[in-house]
């Protein structure tokens, strides 16, 4: 099955998420309507991300994506209605429950931790999950677990021969070492 769609559609996506979340932190103006593109086109760019992974039986990698949906869901209730009211409590839950089940599908299906691309996941879906919570939660911190997340994604995208998305993971890691730098002047500033 070709996978030049898949990889277009998640890592354009994926890329404008970055965009996004970088502007936001260098226009105090617009900060609101960036965060809110960001959150949706992180959403938008799931399920291409999601095919990938199935396709390569990356169990845990989708799980955590696909679970992940309701921390995406988390940021852009949070960018739409303002960090003054409480998100639902049931999308931590949700993301959770989804790591569980991920790893442990993934520990079934390949009968252990056998390959690379499980390690490769498992720190994969670490930053992902701490990164995109503490974004959501507007703290700078999640940048530097996005970091672990795009070098591990990055790696695993190379040894599967994806390399549009190596690329562009590779990219987008410029934009988040950047963006959690802006954000750490404006703390120190403020």
């Amino acid at each position: 099955m070709p996978t030049g769609l898949f990889q277009a559609w998640g890592g354009v996506f994926y890329l404008l998420n970055k965009i996004f979340l970088w502007a936001s932190g260098r226009n105090i103006k617009r900060e609101r309507k960036l965060r809110i593109l960001a959150w949706t086109s992180y959403i938008i760019g799931l399920p291409g991300w999601d095919v990938l992974f199935v396709l390569k039986r990356n169990w845990i990698a989708f799980s955590i994506e696909a679970g992940g949906l309701p921390a995406m869901a988390l940021g852009l209730i949070i960018a739409i209605r303002g960090q003054d009211r409480d998100p639902p409590a049931w999308l931590d839950k949700v993301a959770r429950v989804a790591i569980v089940l991920g790893i442990g599908y993934s520990l079934y299906d390949y009968r252990g931790f056998n390959t690379i691309s499980q390690f490769l996941e498992i720190s994969l879906v670490t930053g992902y999950f701490i990164g995109t919570y503490l974004l959501a939660k507007k703290n700078p911190q999640g940048y530097l677990w996005f970091v672990l997340m795009n070098i591990s994604c990055a790696a695993l995208m190379w040894v599967q021969d994806f390399y549009w998305l190596f690329a562009q993971q590779i990219v987008s890691l410029g934009f988040v070492i950047d963006a959690y730098r802006t954000q750490r002047k404006q703390v120190s500033e403020s």
